[in-house]
């Protein structure tokens, strides 16, 4: 796999703006009783290889790129939140938790509520079917009548919906879940012909279930980790994130959870 941590900080800026990058210069009252000395990282373990549970315990390449960071900055990494995907922006911005990584997008609606960090990873969407079945789509207009699942609020989400708004699918025919591991699940027993999942997650899914990856939609997408705005601690952890690719760290962890 090729290395993913591409897009330097000028460029980022350049694609995101400056007021999604940068937090205001504000005291926090942080998700650890406000301790500034503590950053509490919250994720949703349903995405494998960023983050997952094995053996019951967290793990995956976000875990440790965020405690790394987190480390490096010069904070102490407080417990982690496993939450549901869609519960991570609202406990962030009302501090039980200070920091998200999560596989989560940058994007303009999320920048409204939060900052982020700069992109630690880009992705597209992979459509995944089963590899037991005879449905094989090699575009999106082959995925006409089909059922399509991917979990809600994520990017795969928004392009099942837009296949719908474009007329490919029907409406009746999506099928939303809490996470990717139910989706592959349903995907696997044929309650569904496909689910749209970032590509890494495919990936994941294709070494370890009867699933394959069928086509690739460019996305271009950007994942960062995401904090409140007003938390000053923001510019600390981009700069750990630097050091942390700079010195072949990023790599080592990339080789780890990715090939």
């Amino acid at each position: 796999m090729a290395r993913e941590f591409s897009m330097d900080r000028r460029a980022y800026l350049k694609t995101v703006g400056v007021g999604g990058a940068s937090a205001a210069i504000a005291g926090c009252l942080g998700g650890n009783g406000g301790s500034d000395d503590v950053i509490v990282p919250g994720t949703n373990a349903g995405f494998a290889p960023f983050e997952f549970t094995q053996d019951g315990e967290l793990v995956g390449f976000d875990i440790d790129l965020a405690e790394e960071a987190i480390s490096r900055a010069g904070y102490e990494v407080g417990d982690w939140t496993d939450i549901g995907f869609n519960s991570l922006i609202p406990s962030l911005t009302d501090g039980d938790i200070d920091l998200i990584a999560a596989g989560m997008t940058i994007n303009e609606k999320r920048q409204q509520q939060i900052a982020f960090s700069d992109p630690y990873y880009e992705s597209n969407q992979s459509v995944l079917v089963s590899s037991d079945r005879d449905f094989s789509p090699e575009s999106e207009s082959d995925l006409s009548g089909a059922v399509v699942g991917a979990q809600g609020s994520t990017t795969g989400q928004d392009e099942v919906d837009r296949l719908v708004e474009e007329g490919v699918l029907e409406a009746g025919n999506v099928r939303q879940y809490d996470n990717y591991t139910l989706a592959a699940q349903d995907l696997e027993n044929g309650n569904v012909d496909a689910i749209v999942v970032d590509v890494p997650v495919a990936r994941n899914f294709a070494d370890s279930r009867a699933v394959e990856v069928a086509f690739i939609i460019e996305t271009g997408e950007a994942f960062g980790l995401g904090m409140r705005q007003d938390d000053d601690r923001l510019q600390d952890i981009n700069d750990a994130l630097a050091e942390i690719e700079e010195d072949g760290t990023y790599e080592d962890l990339v080789a780890e959870w990715f090939e």
